[in-house]
């Protein structure tokens, strides 16, 4: 049995949603959205609902480095060997409140708001890093179908994923890497291969890309019910060509668009997410990476798209 998930990730517990979706003879089930709850407890919980078999779980943050950052560490062999000496506690995982505080060892900053120009230009060069162009992964760059991504380690402002990053990576997947129950895609092998009995493969997802390669289009704010619901037919469509069918539950929630709040937009990306993943399960889309030799940066899995700023590559 493999179950494919999506946690639609957030530094706010009350943000953080993920969608299931367990592979029977007969194709997919698909269970409503639910709160990730207790992170320390997830792992566990993936397992049992796969009864101990294969979990691929997407994940809505950054899971690598930029490159001029990770080739400035010594003695580790690749991404997942620098999480492995990683602790919880350590001053990696506390976000620097002034730039005086930022180096290798503690790069996530501001802890607060800070004032004027020139803050992301300041921790590049405590970073050791030439530019602010630097602090991105090729995979953050702008393509032709998306815009660029946040950046790792700034965690200010709208656009920030450092704070959701930080969060799992030190609540979710240093301590699965520890337990021995995690393995990182594309990092240690394309998606298929990683999804092992009793083993949780987890890979970077992007909620909007996957979007892109499921054919879907959001006409309006998918912070808007009435935009989330105009997709239902359109995503019960693609759950057809995955083979997938709904709970009951499921289908309520996509017929009203996941209910009126604007919040409702997590649970609705926690869907798209998981269909993602069952997307590029089935083969739809590539398991793999396309930078065969990277061994820091990852990728968002299903991506095709090279940025635009070829420079970079």
């Amino acid at each position: 049995m493999i179950l494919a998930a999506h946690a639609d990730w957030s530094v706010d517990p009350r943000k953080r949603w993920v969608t299931y979706g367990v592979k029977t003879p007969q194709g997919w089930r698909l269970d409503a959205p639910t709160l990730v709850g207790e992170v320390s407890t997830l792992l566990e919980r993936l397992t049992a609902a796969a009864s101990g078999g294969a979990v691929a779980l997407g994940i809505d943050c950054p899971v690598g480095l930029p490159p001029a950052y990770a080739a400035q560490l010594q003695g580790f062999e690749d991404f997942p060997s620098f999480l492995r000496q990683l602790t919880p506690d350590m001053a990696f995982f506390s976000v620097a409140k002034t730039i005086d505080e930022v180096g290798l060892a503690r790069p996530f900053f501001p802890a607060g708001s800070v004032k004027g120009p020139g803050h992301k230009l300041a921790l590049a060069r405590a970073l050791n890093l030439p530019d602010t162009a630097s602090l991105s992964r090729l995979v953050d760059l702008r393509t032709a179908h998306r815009p660029a991504g946040g950046q790792l380690f700034w965690t200010l402002g709208a656009n920030q994923c450092g704070k959701a990053g930080l969060a799992a990576w030190r609540d979710l997947i240093v301590p699965g890497l520890a337990q021995g129950r995690v393995r990182l895609w594309p990092f240690e092998g394309a998606l298929r291969d990683l999804a092992r009995p009793g083993q949780v493969a987890i890979a970077e997802t992007y909620p909007a890309e996957a979007l892109r390669q499921l054919g879907l289009k959001l006409q309006g704010s998918k912070q808007r019910q009435a935009s989330r619901a105009a997709m239902a037919d359109d995503i019960f469509g693609v759950m057809q060509k995955l083979q997938a069918a709904p709970s009951a539950a499921l289908t309520a929630q996509i017929v009203t668009g996941f209910g009126p709040p604007k919040s409702s937009e997590d649970p609705f990306d926690s869907l798209i997410g998981v269909l993602g993943v069952m997307n590029v399960l089935a083969g739809h889309q590539p398991d793999i990476s396309p930078l065969p030799n990277d061994k820091w940066q990852g990728w968002v899995l299903g991506q095709t798209d090279m940025p635009l700023d070829t420079s970079r590559s």
